[in-house]
């Protein structure tokens, strides 16, 4: 069979991807919504309310480091399983919908794995250094004690460290809340494509 005569291009097809790799999409992104729905609803809000702060504060410096780098991973995956098996020249509406939601998923994790999430944990470690020097630190809650209220209110550095921690744990929080609005849309693009259960 001949190839193309001179001038004429070539129509780009859509593959139909392996089962293998229909399973990895699957995993990576079953993976990544189940992660950031139990760490964000569930993990967060008990540890949170059986722990003292500075033991959250700790196990969270050391957890969210992984669920970060983890949920960044597998929104990569994702965006480079979807991209390979859809070309840009056949997309429909709601394939290039799915492209920019699997995009603005990549980029709020990375966010969070490179900036938010590492500087929320810096001021985190900075105002546990302050309240362990006035004693404080051991109560058990997610809200601040009056204490650390008053520690605020009567210490202007650790005042200003507080007002950071509030604004990049929002951002921090904002996009991880991004990304779980975007795997469940990628979750529910998905459902709606199965031919079968």
């Amino acid at each position: 069979m001949e190839g193309p005569g001179p001038g004429q291009d070539t129509v780009p097809t859509s593959a139909e991807p392996s089962d293998t790799i229909k399973l990895l999409h699957l995993v990576f992104l079953s993976t990544s919504w189940g992660m950031q729905i139990w760490v964000t609803f569930v993990a967060g809000f008990v540890m949170g309310s059986h722990l003292p702060r500075h033991t959250y504060g700790f196990i969270q410096r050391k957890l969210f480091p992984y669920y970060f780098h983890l949920s960044s991973a597998c929104a990569f995956l994702n965006l480079t399983l979807f991209a390979m098996y859809h070309p840009s020249e056949l997309l429909s509406d709601e394939q290039t919908t799915q492209i920019i939601v699997f995009f603005v998923c990549v980029a709020a994790s990375v966010l969070n794995t490179q900036w938010f999430g590492q500087v929320t944990s810096a001021i985190v470690a900075d105002m546990h250094l302050v309240e362990r020097g006035h004693g404080l630190g051991q109560e058990v809650g997610l809200l601040p004690s009056k204490s650390c209220r008053q520690l605020r209110a009567s210490n202007p550095s650790y005042g200003q460290l507080a007002r950071r921690l509030a604004l990049y744990h929002a951002l921090s929080s904002l996009c991880n809340l991004c990304c779980i609005a975007c795997n469940g849309l990628s979750l529910y693009y998905l459902a709606a494509h199965l031919a079968a259960l």
